[in-house]
């Protein structure tokens, strides 16, 4: 920065220009951020000025404290998820999450807690249930390398598996969709959608997220339909924006029809 810059140089600039060290490499992954002291002498602000601009870097996911140590560069190593891979062929006896670790490379366990309940609207809705209609939900949350990483909540009519294992509490081996498809009720099709918002102080908390600086997270909704197009199956994961890549792949369908070119 010139001289004439930092006489004019705010907050924003500062978390400008501190990104441009970070995505040029000159501030690695795991470096320490220069102490307060330095960067005012440095800018020419004062140390709120400073704060302010740490702030809105963590608000990105750029950089984390660390409490009586200072402000490092997070390493970004985000894990791929694929909505997709949930109908693909597997090992038996491996589950979705697993397979999903395995392709990446990476360690991980969960949480899983079972409840009966009368469902919100949304998802009484989706599920296309009466009122009054109870579901069974597995509430998930599923650790990676130590850090809680996402949740995943799946709702089903209760009397659909009452007395099967999708109600185990903890993990089914050959997965709870195999459970439903051994019930009758094979997935087959799903209709994904994902909203992108700020967390609610209940994910902030199960998630570990800065509660002063949350960053958004995106809410992937989808409803799981058997051969039928009965809605069986609605899962709302819960993925904070710093640890995830969503990856859809798309495939153009193979007409069986001539096209115009080869007919004409």
């Amino acid at each position: 920065m010139t001289a004439q810059d930092r006489r004019r140089v705010g907050a924003q600039q500062i978390a400008d220009d501190l990104r441009a060290q970070i995505d040029s490499g000159q501030l690695k992954p795991g470096d320490r951020l220069p102490p307060t002291r330095e960067l005012t002498a440095r800018y020419g602000v004062t140390g709120e000025t400073i704060r302010q601009a740490i702030i809105k870097l963590k608000s990105t996911g750029l950089v984390r404290s660390r409490q009586g140590s200072g402000v490092y560069v997070r390493a970004w190593q985000p894990l791929v998820y694929r909505p997709q891979a949930e109908f693909r062929k597997k090992l038996p006896h491996v589950d979705v999450f697993r397979s999903l670790l395995d392709a990446e490379g990476r360690d991980g366990s969960q949480t899983i807690e079972m409840q009966t309940l009368l469902p919100d609207e949304p998802v009484r809705r989706r599920l296309q249930l009466t009122d009054g209609e109870l579901v069974a939900l597995r509430r998930r949350t599923s650790y990676v390398d130590g850090e809680p990483f996402y949740t995943d909540d799946s709702y089903v009519r209760a009397s659909l598996v009452e007395g099967s294992e999708w109600m185990t509490e903890g993990s089914v081996a050959r997965g709870t969709n195999q459970v439903l498809a051994e019930l009758g009720h094979e997935l087959v099709e799903a209709l994904d959608e994902i909203y992108t918002r700020m967390p609610g102080p209940r994910e902030v908390e199960r998630l570990g997220l800065d509660a002063k600086n949350p960053l958004p997270v995106a809410e992937l909704i989808s409803t799981a339909h058997d051969r039928d197009g009965q809605p069986i199956q609605v899962t709302i994961n819960i993925l904070p924006s710093d640890r995830h890549v969503i990856v859809y792949e798309r495939t153009r369908p193979v007409s069986q029809e001539p096209s115009e070119e080869s007919s004409a």
